[in-house]
């Protein structure tokens, strides 16, 4: 039996989907019951592999769904399948066209499909993804205090006091869930043993990377965002350039490593030796987060902490 890929290109109202190699096209309600229809219906196909883009969370539903009933999903960087419509000459675009673009990029490129979380995973998840909305807003409103007219700065003042209550508040709840699943419990103590990680970066990598350490070191770097890709065509050398990967990874990285630059030998060292000859800093950047990721990959692989006679320079 020919093994079958799904592409979905969902809407807010409603989503198409695409089967190959049967060519089978139907679109449904972006609702609970057009899920649950989805997902009785896409069942009974045994598909290889199901892909959708990122939406903005739009996806969020539908690919838990997914997992829930043991389908394999990949929920893809939009600009990595446009790159690939482009490839094979689909220009145009409708609903219909783009779910089955996203099918042909599922049965041609074959993505790894996302780790199935358990259900304290995804609300870990949620908790998290909660916290940097928190971050965000609070980010916004001491900005706007700054430039603010005297005569609103009290009412800015006071919302500040609020959202910072608010992420006093789910810091604590992201440590009592940590500190509740054992397994978790060791992985972050482990990450922290790192000079650079703390709680929070520790939390946001186990959160939002579960491959970590189950996956070799150029798979982990592609899904984090950090791995580069060549630019080559004949005997031009393009600049290698990262894109793509997991957002909240790879700021996580970013913050670790330019914390590390200050308080990790092993990332100061290979950030000078990466700046020295002339390397751009931002350059040197990615390449210490791309070996502080392989380096924290090994350490949950082989559940040891932190050893910088270990980590190599």
């Amino acid at each position: 039996m020919d093994k079958r890929f799904v592409g979905i290109d969902l809407g807010l109202r409603s989503f198409d989907v695409a089967v190959r190699p049967d060519g089978l096209h139907w679109e449904l309600p972006h609702t609970a019951a057009g899920i649950g229809a989805f997902i009785s219906r896409v069942a009974k196909l045994h598909p290889q592999l199901v892909v959708m883009e990122a939406c903005g969370n739009l996806e969020r539903s539908l690919a838990r769904s997914l997992e829930r009933n043991g389908i394999p999903v990949a929920v893809m960087n939009p600009r990595q399948v446009r790159q690939y419509a482009r490839s094979i000459g689909r220009l145009a675009k409708t609903d219909k066209l783009d779910a089955e673009v996203i099918a042909r990029f599922a049965e041609f490129v074959q993505p790894v499909p996302r780790t199935r979380p358990n259900e304290n995973a995804e609300e870990f998840r949620d908790t998290l993804a909660r916290r940097q909305q928190l971050v965000a807003m609070l980010t916004a409103e001491k900005n706007r205090h700054r430039q603010a007219d005297p005569s609103i700065r009290s009412g800015i003042a006071r919302h500040i006091r609020w959202l910072s209550d608010a992420l006093r508040e789910i810091d604590e709840e992201i440590r009592q869930q940590q500190s509740h699943d054992s397994d978790r419990a060791e992985r972050a103590q482990l990450l922290k043993t790192v000079p650079g990680v703390g709680s929070t970066i520790s939390a946001t990598l186990i959160g939002f990377l579960l491959e970590l350490g189950k996956l070799d070191r150029r798979k982990i770097a592609s899904l984090a965002g950090v791995a580069p890709f060549n630019r080559d065509s004949g005997v031009r050398r393009g600049r290698r350039a990262v894109w793509g990967g997991r957002a909240q990874v790879r700021r996580a990285l970013y913050m670790s490593v330019i914390t590390g630059i200050r308080c990790n030998p092993m990332i100061r060292t290979f950030y000078e030796r990466l700046r020295d000859p002339g390397k751009p800093g931002k350059v040197a950047l990615v390449a210490c987060m791309r070996k502080l990721l392989t380096i924290l990959n090994a350490m949950i692989r082989d559940r040891r902490p932190w050893q910088s006679e270990l980590a190599g320079t």
